[in-house]
Protein backbone atom coordinates (compact mmCIF):
# COMPACT_ATOMS: atom_id res chain seq x y z
CA UNK A 1 0.00 0.00 0.00
CA UNK A 2 1.51 3.40 -0.96
CA UNK A 3 2.33 5.94 1.76
CA UNK A 4 0.43 9.21 1.54
CA UNK A 5 0.81 12.56 3.28
CA UNK A 6 -2.19 13.10 5.52
CA UNK A 7 -3.30 15.71 8.05
CA UNK A 8 -4.19 14.34 11.49
CA UNK A 9 -6.50 16.28 13.83
CA UNK A 10 -7.29 15.72 17.48
CA UNK A 11 -9.66 17.76 19.63
CA UNK A 12 -7.75 20.12 21.88
CA UNK A 13 -7.90 19.07 25.57
CA UNK A 14 -9.18 22.34 27.08
CA UNK A 15 -8.58 22.98 30.78
CA UNK A 16 -10.56 25.45 32.94
CA UNK A 17 -8.58 28.65 33.49
CA UNK A 18 -6.65 28.42 30.22
CA UNK A 19 -6.14 31.59 28.21
CA UNK A 20 -6.47 30.88 24.50
CA UNK A 21 -6.37 32.78 21.22
CA UNK A 22 -8.44 31.61 18.24
CA UNK A 23 -6.71 32.88 15.14
CA UNK A 24 -9.48 32.78 12.50
CA UNK A 25 -13.19 32.25 12.02
CA UNK A 26 -16.30 33.64 13.69
CA UNK A 27 -14.91 32.94 17.19
CA UNK A 28 -11.53 34.55 16.58
CA UNK A 29 -9.91 36.46 19.42
CA UNK A 30 -8.85 35.95 23.02
CA UNK A 31 -10.86 33.75 25.37
CA UNK A 32 -10.63 32.21 28.82
CA UNK A 33 -11.85 28.65 29.31
CA UNK A 34 -14.43 28.58 32.12
CA UNK A 35 -15.79 25.02 31.94
CA UNK A 36 -15.17 21.87 29.95
CA UNK A 37 -17.95 19.33 29.52
CA UNK A 38 -17.90 15.99 27.81
CA UNK A 39 -18.94 17.62 24.52
CA UNK A 40 -18.96 21.36 25.18
CA UNK A 41 -16.60 24.12 26.21
CA UNK A 42 -17.62 27.37 27.90
CA UNK A 43 -15.51 30.40 26.99
CA UNK A 44 -15.50 33.98 28.27
CA UNK A 45 -14.30 37.03 26.37
CA UNK A 46 -11.82 38.89 28.64
CA UNK A 47 -12.74 42.25 27.11
CA UNK A 48 -16.56 42.19 27.01
CA UNK A 49 -17.10 39.57 29.72
CA UNK A 50 -19.60 37.72 27.48
CA UNK A 51 -19.82 33.97 28.06
CA UNK A 52 -20.60 31.35 25.40
CA UNK A 53 -21.01 27.58 25.51
CA UNK A 54 -20.17 25.77 22.29
CA UNK A 55 -19.64 22.22 21.13
CA UNK A 56 -15.92 21.49 21.31
CA UNK A 57 -14.42 22.71 18.05
CA UNK A 58 -10.74 23.66 18.36
CA UNK A 59 -7.63 21.88 17.27
CA UNK A 60 -4.22 23.11 18.41
CA UNK A 61 -1.88 24.51 15.78
CA UNK A 62 0.76 26.31 17.86
CA UNK A 63 1.61 27.14 21.45
CA UNK A 64 3.15 30.54 22.21
CA UNK A 65 4.65 32.04 25.35
CA UNK A 66 5.27 35.65 26.26
CA UNK A 67 2.29 36.85 24.25
CA UNK A 68 0.11 39.72 25.55
CA UNK A 69 -3.34 38.59 26.71
CA UNK A 70 -5.91 39.88 26.19
CA UNK A 71 -4.65 41.52 23.05
CA UNK A 72 -6.99 44.50 22.90
CA UNK A 73 -5.16 45.79 19.83
CA UNK A 74 -6.78 43.06 17.70
CA UNK A 75 -10.35 43.85 18.77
Amino acid sequence: MPREEIAVFRPYPFKPGQKIHIETGPRCGDWQVLRVGERTVTLQCPVSGKVFEWSQFCYMVDEQTERPWPDTGSV
